[in-house]
């Protein structure tokens, strides 16, 4: 088994766990690109929804009443292409822009069009799906089942370059600050747009997007791959950089 060892060996069950989860990230990711170009031209207007709330699902939906173009949230949808219903639209693309509904604020200004479409979601959601696909892919290269979920996260990079981080017993603390630079840049951009008068732009919301869907995808992949009983329930037998060992406290 992959991880009974030093993880060189046998890796079927990493590779296919982060073969799941890229086909998945990278399924919507590019299913948001096929399907307003798919749709008729202008089949979807100028949107401006509220994330983690349904807003387009009907015609008498929130999303589709005149909020005023100075609501903090929303818009007069009558005033930016009239009313949009996905659950009209064929079963494929309603899903891709029902999770979107769901999910997603659904701001044009912060969104792309093709074929005069409105995406389904957001740049910086654009973002975080291909950064999702990405770290799938990174951990599904190099990553290791090493029992636990911050040194299979650590497995990503050489044993070599561990060796101090292991000695000083600094794995959480690397993990921590590796997670942080992914997250940060995105969490002070969304937050001080919101909070101030700040607006960031597209690409920047690309970057960062896909600099936090990065580490999301290799932690979550990590999650899914650190499991013991590969090991026999041996915390012992996990070959971990500078010769350190597990033990069970």
């Amino acid at each position: 088994m992959a991880s009974l060892a030093n993880g060189l060996d046998d890796r079927s069950r990493e590779v296919s766990v982060c073969k799941t989860v890229a086909a998945i990230a990278g399924g919507y990711l590019l299913l948001s690109f096929i399907a307003p170009a798919m749709m008729p031209e202008g089949s979807v207007p100028e949107l401006s929804g509220r994330a983690n709330a349904m807003d387009y699902a009907t015609e008498g939906s929130w999303g589709n009443h005149d909020h005023g173009e100075d609501s903090p949230v929303g818009h007069d949808q009558s005033a930016h292409g009239g009313t949009f219903v996905w659950t009209e639209l064929n079963p494929v693309w309603a899903f891709v822009y029902g999770f979107g509904d769901l999910n997603c604020h659904q701001k044009h200004e912060r969104s792309w069009e093709i074929n005069g479409n409105q995406m389904p979601v957001c740049t910086r959601d654009i973002g975080i799906f291909f950064g999702l696909f990405a770290g799938a892919l990174l951990f599904g290269w190099r990553g290791l089942n090493r029992w636990t979920i911050r040194d299979s996260f650590l497995s990503v990079f050489p044993d070599h370059s561990l060796e101090s981080i292991y000695l000083a017993d600094r794995r959480m603390f690397a993990m921590l600050v590796v997670i942080g630079v992914g997250l940060g840049p995105m969490a002070v951009d969304g937050f001080t747009q919101m909070l101030t008068d700040y607006e960031s732009n597209n690409p920047l919301r690309i970057l960062t997007g896909i600099a936090a869907g990065t580490v999301v995808g290799w932690w979550f992949c990590s999650a899914l791959c650190a499991r013991t009983k590969y090991f026999g329930d041996d915390p012992s037998s996990v070959l971990l950089p500078a010769d350190a060992r597990l033990t069970l406290k």
